[in-house]
């Protein structure tokens, strides 16, 4: 009698994986964000913001404070031009940190620009930052520079040494006629320009070592630069000191130069 053949048992078929789905923070509405600034405010920061030329509704939210909700909400773009159009100081100081970048227009770019450079000495350095990180930076800094305001150009002067430390792709030459002209006018330009002006001077001497080498000769020709900054406790970095001070901080902690350093770093529009 011949044996049966055994029967090979059917193997399961494993279903095919489904991607795992990523678990992402809730999104904050931007009436629980305006509660959240609201709560954090402050009358003696206010008092300190009044002091920097801040006008209008404002909450007085710590810098340490806007970090910390910016590493709650991270990059919201849709909450920033919310957040920007409540026309709170507060409220447009988050705005500007939780920006995307690659979003922001040229149009935006005028109008935050505009709109804070006018007020806060220390915003239109946020806006410069924000410019710089955009594919914008290079035509806005040529634009805002030949504006007849005098805020307006020195937003264009703080973009300038940002585009120093981050981009890559300007021709060094562009950075040496810039030099070229703070030497030449820096110490006639209206008050809010000169600041402007001597901080690009140390942030192009951070680009590379020619431009350090440009930079310090510039920086000691023109000398000490005088600003007003009014009732609050700033000061004015002398150039040529503060330039070889980034580079040796760069050098200690193993980057080619100052750029490379804040390169590898978080945009300091985020960190500060």
């Amino acid at each position: 009698m011949p044996t049966p053949r055994a029967t090979k048992k059917p193997v399961a078929k494993s279903s095919p994986k489904l991607p795992s789905k990523k678990l992402t923070k809730p999104r904050l509405s931007l009436s629980e964000t305006m509660r959240e600034l609201e709560k954090a405010g402050s009358a003696q920061t206010r008092k300190t913001y009044a002091r920097h030329g801040a006008k209008g509704p404002m909450f007085g939210v710590s810098f340490a404070t806007l970090k910390t909700l910016v590493k709650k909400i991270g990059v919201d773009h849709e909450l920033a031009l919310e957040l920007w159009n409540t026309k709170n100081h507060d409220a447009r100081m988050l705005a500007i940190k939780i920006a995307d970048p690659a979003r922001m227009s040229p149009s935006d770019l005028d109008t935050w620009m505009r709109a804070h450079a006018a007020s806060v000495r220390m915003c239109g350095g946020y806006v410069a930052m924000l410019a710089a990180e955009s594919p914008h930076g290079a035509a806005k800094a040529r634009e805002w520079l030949a504006a007849t305001e005098p805020r307006l150009r020195a937003t264009g002067w703080t973009l300038s040494g940002m585009l120093a430390m981050l981009d890559e792709t300007t021709p060094d030459d562009w950075f040496v006629k810039r030099l070229e002209k703070i030497e030449k006018s820096i110490h006639s330009a209206p008050n809010a320009e000169r600041e402007a002006m001597n901080q690009a001077l140390i942030t192009i001497g951070g680009r590379n070592p020619a431009l350090r080498k440009a930079a310090t000769a510039a920086a000691k020709r023109i000398g000490k630069v005088e600003v007003d900054h009014g009732d609050t406790d700033c000061k004015t970095p002398d150039a040529a000191p503060y330039i070889e001070k980034m580079w040796a901080h760069a050098a200690a902690k193993k980057f080619a130069s100052p750029a490379a350093q804040e390169r590898a770093r978080e945009p300091m529009r985020t960190r500060c």
